[in-house]
């Protein structure tokens, strides 16, 4: 796997693009604005609403990362499956990742979605900690992507993709209580929680868990994912989506949001995950707790998000590369050796800058 196309130019994407050229790829980005920039790899200007602009493209490369919103992926799997070339991608959608997992039953390649920060490191890590017990009774995983300086009662900015904020806010989450597998609601089982004396809060969002649940199931006997977020959030938007009923035009209420608290440059990345359970014949936990913050990454100063979702991704297709993980078939998080993970290029950013 030498040439991959990037899609999608953003600030997550370029970074990508930038961190896989920088690790020995031969990286083509793909956007329909490219606005001029001068960029260290190739580009093409394509409209990517429509997937088959992809097929000539995709005859040249190996693979394809797709940093576009959650809803194109499907389509774009669906290319890159007939084309017979690796698939990864970002997404949280679980309808989207069911999709791609049935391609992977066919595919001459790896289809890997989930490949981010919550899915994607948040698994790797959770599966680490589970490993190093006997017998685990629980793996509770939380993430908060916000403002290091929060203002107003949301105390947030759309740091992230207000279509995939939307999305996680509103479906149904999967989790595995006492020993059987549930669907929950979104925006529930409310809990405060405190890093680096910071109080946060967190609460149930979908996809974060990935394909865990399918994984774990009979093995761990609680398994949940909840997003964090600075206290008064949740509160704040139940009211939004529910009262206001903005949950019935979600494309609007993306809008709005990022209207209303667009992106930052200060921002935080914080990862809670803490497991329980029977190690060296007694009661344990273990916890895997960091504050990730704006680093200088390829020459430029990059937001938490940015470089945690772009590291994460590209930190996996080196291991493909390297032949560390399967080229073939669908790729689960949890079957990421962490330790491999963090020795490569780019992932070891995560050990270097926790």
């Amino acid at each position: 796997m030498k040439k991959i196309a990037t899609l999608g130019l953003g600030k997550v994407g370029t970074l990508a693009a930038t961190l896989l050229k920088e690790a020995g790829f031969e990286v083509t980005g793909v956007d329909m604005n490219l606005g001029g920039r001068d960029l260290p790899f190739d580009t093409q200007a394509l409209d990517l609403s429509d997937a088959t602009n992809l097929r000539p493209l995709f005859g040249e490369v190996d693979a394809v990362l797709s940093c576009l919103p959650y809803h194109l992926n499907t389509a774009i799997a669906g290319e890159a499956h007939a084309a017979g070339i690796h698939y990864f991608d970002l997404t949280e959608d679980v309808p989207t990742t069911q999709a791609i997992i049935e391609l992977s039953k066919t595919s001459k390649g790896l289809m890997a979605p989930q490949c981010g920060l919550a899915p994607g490191f948040i698994g790797i890590v959770g599966a680490d900690l589970i490993e190093q017990f006997g017998d685990c009774r629980s793996c509770k995983m939380r993430v908060g992507a916000l403002p290091q300086n929060p203002t107003g009662l949301m105390g947030y900015a759309f740091n992230w993709s207000p279509e995939g904020v939307v999305n996680e806010y509103l479906n149904d989450c999967e989790v595995i209580e006492g020993g059987e597998r549930k669907w929950v609601s979104p925006m529930e089982w409310l809990e405060m929680l405190y890093i680096d004396g910071v109080k946060l809060e967190a609460f149930t969002t979908s996809g974060g868990l990935g394909t865990m649940c399918d994984t774990y199931l009979g093995k761990v006997g609680n398994i949940d994912y909840k997003t964090m977020r600075y206290p008064g959030h949740m509160d704040q938007m139940n009211f939004f989506f529910h009262e206001l009923l903005m949950r019935d035009r979600r494309a609007e209420a993306g809008e709005i949001l990022v209207n209303a608290k667009p992106p930052v440059e200060d921002d935080v990345v914080y990862v809670h995950v803490a497991a329980e359970g029977m190690a060296d014949g007694r009661m344990q936990r273990k916890e895997f707790v960091r504050g990730y913050r704006p680093i200088e990454v390829a020459g430029e100063m990059r937001t938490a998000i940015a470089w945690t979702t772009a590291g994460s991704v590209v930190g996996v297709i080196e291991m493909v590369r390297d032949g560390v993980l399967p080229a073939k078939g669908f790729l689960k998080q949890e079957d990421i050796p962490l330790e491999a993970f963090l020795a490569t290029k780019t992932g070891g950013l995560y050990a270097a800058k926790g």
